[in-house]
């Protein structure tokens, strides 16, 4: 059927509810896979074809991403015996798995296929490290890292420390507020039986732990795993054929940068991030605002980033992100829980790709966590969230994921429950 002739295909608003993520899967998060990122994308991609509903045939797009390690689309695709029409596997961390749900969209939008599979292999731990050890530690400095190592800056802790810092200063942002952060995620990953941390935390036990670049405590810091993680896209249209309840995308925004991204501390302010700049695009595009959203999955590689995030995206007013995140409201049964599973502090480090797996699970109210199995093989959510019970947020329409890969760049998806 032609489109009406004062549609406007340019405007954010044609997108909106157009497409929708299908199907999600995930590896168990370990250390010491003794699995190949082959062996584990194919494990994840296969995951989520299944839990979409569909068979591998039914994909012909694929994208990847990777830093330094992974496995190219093309070797996943021939394992699983699908044929592509369109692939891309591209560089980069934390800041991809939502800009690479806009380019799936682009990808089918022109026509070029028509439904992708997004994944993410990793040997986190036992392999390629984010920090300066395992493969790492031997690789030939070149390119940034000419830059960066001459400061001291060879750990993602190193280079963010500035901003973590110059928040403190500016605002009075109490290290015990940031604490909460890792506190309240392990609440959360308590009541995850895939989650590689379960055991609940205090504020105390965040502080007391030692230092690893200041102001970073060691339980400030994400946990290192090996894993593969997937997402289907496909059109909404398609998707009402699939085996779950639609999960529409309603915006994204991807890799939005600040001013100056090598050294974004030289176009102040330092503690502002990418997110200041990237809600400019999020919110126009999907039609919603803060206010609007049911649950967050906000990138925390840190507690610190979690929190910056939160703040710059409008969630709350800047300045007050240490009071946003200490205050409940980001714990289940709050007013905005963050990152459910446990996130990158608790779960398991993906590189974004698990929080945009749990919000997807939480859209369709069935998220895998300790609740019994009805008669109707749905699980019975019983909203207690008290250590190895729920994590299901109760009416949850609404998802915002913010996606982060250093101060200066940054990605963001809304979706919500169809």
């Amino acid at each position: 059927m032609p489109l009406p002739a004062d549609t406007d295909t340019t405007s954010p608003k044609y997108l909106r509810d157009k497409y929708a993520i299908v199907g999600v899967g995930e590896t168990t998060y370990t250390r010491g896979s003794g699995r190949t990122t082959r062996a584990l994308g194919t494990w994840a991609v296969r995951n989520a074809i299944a839990d979409a509903g569909l068979k591998p045939s039914d994909i012909d797009g694929m994208l990847s991403y990777q830093s330094g390690d992974s496995t190219f689309s093309t070797f996943i695709a021939g394992d699983l015996g699908i044929r592509l029409n369109f692939y891309m596997d591209v560089f980069g961390g934390g800041s991809s798995t939502e800009a690479l749900v806009g380019l799936a969209i682009g990808a089918m939008e022109a026509g070029m296929c028509k439904a992708v599979v997004i994944f993410r292999a990793m040997n986190g731990f036992s392999q390629v490290r984010i920090g300066g050890t395992g493969a790492r530690a031997v690789a030939p400095v070149s390119g940034d890292m000419l830059h960066g190592r001459a400061y001291g800056w060879q750990s993602a802790g190193q280079m963010f420390a500035p901003s973590f810092m110059r928040h403190m200063h500016d605002y009075g942002t109490r290290p015990e507020q940031v604490a909460a952060v890792k506190a309240i995620h392990s609440e959360h990953a308590s009541n995850n039986p895939k989650a590689y941390y379960k055991e609940r935390l205090t504020v105390e036990d965040v502080l007391a732990s030692r230092i690893i670049c200041k102001p970073l405590h060691l339980l400030d810091c994400c946990v290192e795993t090996d894993n593969g993680t997937a997402i289907v896209v496909t059109s909404a249209d398609r998707a009402r054929d699939c085996k779950h309840h639609p999960v529409l995308i309603r915006g994204v925004v991807g890799r939005c940068n600040k001013p100056r991204l090598d050294m974004h501390y030289q176009h102040g302010p330092i503690s502002t991030v990418a997110g200041r700049y990237a809600r400019e695009i999020l919110w126009p595009n999907a039609g919603v605002g803060p206010e609007d959203v049911d649950i967050t999955g906000s990138y925390d590689a840190f507690t610190f980033t979690t929190m910056l995030q939160l703040e710059d995206y409008g969630f709350c007013k800047k300045g007050e992100g240490g009071d946003y995140v200490s205050n409940g409201t980001i714990r289940l049964g709050g007013r905005r829980p963050n990152n459910t599973s446990g996130g990158h502090l608790c779960e398991g480090y993906t590189h974004g790709v698990n929080m945009v797996v749990e919000n997807v699970r939480q859209l369709r109210h069935d998220v895998d966590d300790s609740c019994p199995i009805g008669p109707d093989g749905k699980r019975q959510h019983t909203y207690d969230y008290r250590q190895g019970g729920c994590r299901q947020v109760k009416n949850c329409e609404v998802s915002a994921n913010l996606g982060w890969a250093n101060p200066g760049t940054g990605s963001a998806m809304v979706m919500r429950r169809g």
